[in-house]
């Protein structure tokens, strides 16, 4: 499995401001190994983001996102003590969730 998101949110008046970097690979089907053989896809489908278990976010990513992805938002309604909790799925099937609290 993947390393741990970093995710940081910060509240900004009535709102909070996530920044999120996902540790992925995301590789395209595209490039080949030193042998000469296609790198199979690899990479990040669906990410979904939450506040306090409602979703607030939905995105269909592809095989044209780079590696380690960085994706940053503001919620409306956010305060300091709610949670954040961040979802990606690649196309093989791997799934993580990490949390963080809205300072």
């Amino acid at each position: 499995m993947a390393d741990p998101m970093r995710i940081r949110a910060q509240s900004a008046g009535g709102n909070a401001i996530v920044r999120v970097l996902m540790s992925h690979e995301m590789e395209t089907g595209q490039r080949r190994d030193s042998a000469g053989k296609v790198v199979p896809a690899w990479h990040i489908t669906d990410v979904t983001a939450s506040l306090n278990g409602k979703t607030v976010l939905t995105a269909e990513w592809g095989p044209a996102v780079a590696k380690n992805p960085f994706l940053q938002f503001t919620v409306r309604g956010a305060k300091a003590g709610d949670k954040v909790a961040i979802t990606w799925k690649d196309n093989k099937g791997d799934t993580r969730t990490d949390e963080a609290v809205v300072t």
